[in-house]
């Protein structure tokens, strides 16, 4: 099992090179993030020991029992939709938030963060697709949100994150991972200050490395580094 999770990571970072390259880019400047969802805890340490440093999950619930079990060998990331309820949970166990769409919950966010004497990295989550099932902000509203999150004491604004239609061709990706690029680039000129708008989060399995011709920053990768899911019996 360790060998199987060791040689996918190997596979991916060859990939993240080669796409690096066809970019003109520096690999160094992509981190790749393991999508630990679904995953359990023996299972992530072996993707630590081959030098995953940014572990991703989607669930709160199921962060606050894996978290304390895999310890604080990596930076945790929040992926997936939060609710402005579950943030009490979330300040304590996570360095980043890549789901921030919406003023109340970057206020509850910055809130609870500095109870625990913390400054949150965040990104702010783009419906750049326009679709009905997605989260995130309309890219209309984005930097006006940028705007009223960097006037808040204990969250950064690191860059955006968005996630495109599903498709089996990862070409379709492209003209959204453009889309959220410029976008980055439109909120970097207007030179908000405490903004370091640095990350764009896009890019998982299936599209990463268009992703990556793209501009993206951090990618976010399960399947092809732990398998197919294992969801449990409901």
């Amino acid at each position: 099992m360790s060998q199987e999770i060791e040689a996918n990571i190997q596979k991916i970072r060859e990939r993240i090179a080669a796409a690096a390259a066809r970019a003109n880019r520096d690999p160094a400047g992509i981190r790749l993030m393991a999508v630990s969802k679904t995953v359990e805890p023996r299972r992530i340490l072996k993707a630590l020991e081959a030098g995953i440093l940014l572990l991703g999950e989607n669930y709160v619930q199921e962060a606050r029992e894996k978290i304390p079990a895999v310890g604080r060998g990596a930076e945790w990331h929040m992926i997936g939709h939060l609710q402005t309820n579950k943030v009490k949970y979330v300040v304590h166990l996570f360095d980043w938030i890549h789901s921030v769409d919406r003023l109340d919950l970057a206020r509850e966010l910055d809130k609870r963060a500095g109870q625990h004497n913390r400054r949150l990295n965040v990104l702010i989550e783009v419906n750049v697709s326009g679709e009905a099932s997605k989260n995130g902000i309309e890219p209309s509203g984005v930097t006006d949100l940028v705007r009223e999150i960097s006037t808040l004491p204990n969250l950064v604004v690191r860059g955006l994150m968005t996630m495109p239609p599903y498709s089996d061709n990862p070409e379709i990706s492209r003209p959204h991972f453009q889309a959220l690029r410029r976008l980055r680039d439109e909120i970097n000129a207007a030179a908000i200050p405490n903004v370091r708008m640095d990350e764009l989060s896009m890019g998982m399995t299936d599209d990463f490395e268009v992703a990556i011709e793209e501009g993206a920053t951090i990618i976010r990768v399960g399947r092809a580094i732990f398998g197919e899911r294992r969801y449990p019996p409901p």
